[in-house]
């Protein structure tokens, strides 16, 4: 497919979770490529985390033109994304020529749970980007999670995930919603149970802008969390519990720092562990890019993460 090719028989309407559901894991035809040990570059280590963003936020304008929408990604100041689905149409191999023809790269990658045949697709995504940090999204919500039973039976299949990733020279690890912060089974929360139980190797990606619309505080959580905190999802706004949330419909979201984060508390917990701070918005009520950019530069003037 050439670089500035159009985009066949999609649909250029906005996309939701449920849209990002059903094309994650598409694209992957055409692409052959070894499923043995994958050796991919560690997580770089600094006084503080690395930036990222995640290309969800730019869901729609990717549909539109994906080699346009990296670039106003690059020209804003960011050299890492952390992938999660493609249009229609798009492979891996695909996609990672355009982020490199970008001059970006990635950091980490949303995908499905490692079994079964995703076990190969978790597999060529770590070769295709070059990225060994491979995290499950988590969305929709697993009713097993109601239960200690069905959270146990979740953590055993986080766990058999975690062994094949690593045998295959990859880390796994787990993005939270707002129910693993509101769920208690066994007199505990979920994410409580989670962190007790989980091999250890397994770290988690803390989104804040969840953990706060749950009625936690996301600096509290991350001191509790320790050093499984590898990466967050930095994102803000109102962070009000919303109804309408199990149905993918959030209220818009803000530039970091215009909303009620309370980033200067999340970060001075985080600066021990977190490796990576991932912007990300699920929906904005003005111009997504201006929203970025407002937030790069957040991040950048505060000195809360580097870009190198």
């Amino acid at each position: 497919m050439k670089k500035n090719a159009p985009i066949a028989n999609h649909k250029f309407e906005e996309l939701n979770r449920r849209h990002f559901l059903h094309l994650t894991g598409l694209g992957v035809a055409g692409l052959i490529l070894p499923t043995d040990s994958i050796s991919c570059g560690s997580f770089v280590k600094g006084h503080f985390a690395k930036l990222s963003m995640q290309l969800y936020t730019v869901r729609n304008e990717l549909a539109k033109d994906i080699p346009g929408t990296l670039k106003r990604i690059k020209e804003i100041g960011f050299n890492y994304v952390e992938t999660a689905f493609w249009p229609e149409g798009i492979t891996l191999s695909d996609a990672a020529k355009y982020i490199q023809d970008a001059g970006l790269s990635v950091s980490s990658s949303h995908i499905e749970i490692p079994i079964g045949e995703s076990k190969k697709v978790m597999l060529d995504t770590a070769r295709a980007f070059k990225n060994e940090n491979m995290i499950w999204h988590g969305w929709p919500e697993d009713k097993r999670y109601s239960s200690l039973a069905g959270t146990k039976e979740l953590i055993k299949i986080y766990n058999e995930a975690s062994k094949f990733a690593k045998e295959n020279g990859l880390k796994f690890g787990l993005h939270n919603h707002w129910w693993e912060y509101r769920n208690k089974v066994d007199g505990m929360f979920v994410y409580e149970l989670l962190h007790k139980e989980l091999d250890e190797d397994i770290f988690f990606e803390v989104d804040t802008y969840w953990v706060k619309v749950a009625g936690q505080d996301p600096a509290s959580i991350i001191h509790k969390l320790g050093k499984r905190v590898k990466l967050l999802h930095v994102k803000d706004g109102p962070a009000n519990w919303n109804d309408n949330l199990p149905e993918d419909n959030p209220d818009p979201m803000t530039a970091i720092g215009k909303g009620v984060q309370n980033f200067k508390a999340i970060f001075t917990e985080s600066k021990n562990s977190a490796e990576w701070l991932v912007v990300e918005m699920d929906k904005t009520s003005t111009d997504v890019f201006q929203v970025l950019k407002e937030s790069y530069d957040y991040m950048i003037e505060n000195k809360y993460a580097r870009v190198d």
